[in-house]
């Protein structure tokens, strides 16, 4: 089994980047709001484009520069935002509906915080309730042992795990689900290709913007109730 949501697809088109480059400790790991952080959530409508150019734009996490989403290349349905949504669960739930490609924070009275994302095709594989038991800063990444195999000299000098940084897939976060205490390698996680956002794509789980992924980590204590539809 994976031990990430990233596969052979996005392995070959990431590590084709020079910004795979290996440095420092390796961070190898399954697939309060500060002053740097993405600002106030939008209302039901997207807003002005000052105001998503504030929340997309350019953040300095911990040392390490996130660029700045050029939001005129995006649908403004997958911009962060405040929505009208009636669910039987509590506040602090996030529901997960791959096919519509929205991650959803439960805010209670009938209200939503609602981020876009884009599904892999193990992003469909799970359904049903879990818990976020673990939450990575920077995540690592593996490839799994049949990509080495199959071509080695592309994702052998990797095998020991990538970093975790920019040119990393896994992007600035990932949040782990388990179930029953058992990893479901179901993960909710950044991506360093925003223009797959509100699409389908070939591999990985739940992406999100890295500026959204960062947003719903900061809101979400570990063993947060996670519902995928």
């Amino acid at each position: 089994m994976m031990n990430n949501c990233i596969s052979d697809a996005a392995g070959a088109a990431m590590l084709s980047r020079r910004a795979f480059l290996l440095s420092g400790t390796l961070a190898l790991a399954g697939c309060a709001t500060g002053p740097n952080r993405p600002g106030p959530i939008a209302s039901a409508l997207p807003g002005p484009a000052g105001q998503y150019a504030a929340i997309y734009g350019a953040m300095d996490d911990g040392g390490v520069e996130i660029p700045a989403i050029d939001i005129s290349e995006i649908d403004p349905r997958f911009l962060r935002q405040e929505v009208a949504y009636t669910s039987r669960y509590p506040a602090g739930t996030i529901v997960v509906d791959p096919h519509e490609r929205f991650v959803y924070l439960l805010r209670g009275g009938g209200r939503a915080m609602r981020y876009g994302c884009g599904v892999g095709k193990a992003g469909l594989a799970f359904q049903g309730e879990a818990v976020i038991q673990r939450k990575a800063h920077w995540p690592g990444w593996t490839p799994t042992p049949s990509m080495i195999a199959r071509e080695p000299e592309r994702y052998g000098p990797y095998a020991g795990g990538l970093p975790g940084g920019l040119g990393n897939p896994l992007g600035a976060r990932a949040l782990y689900l388990y179930r029953d205490g058992r990893d479901t390698y179901y993960r909710l996680h950044g991506t360093n290709e925003p223009q797959s956002i509100g699409h389908a794509v070939s591999s990985g789980c739940i992406r999100l913007f890295n500026q959204d992924i960062i947003d719903l980590y900061d809101r979400t204590p570990p063993g947060t109730r996670v519902v995928v539809v």
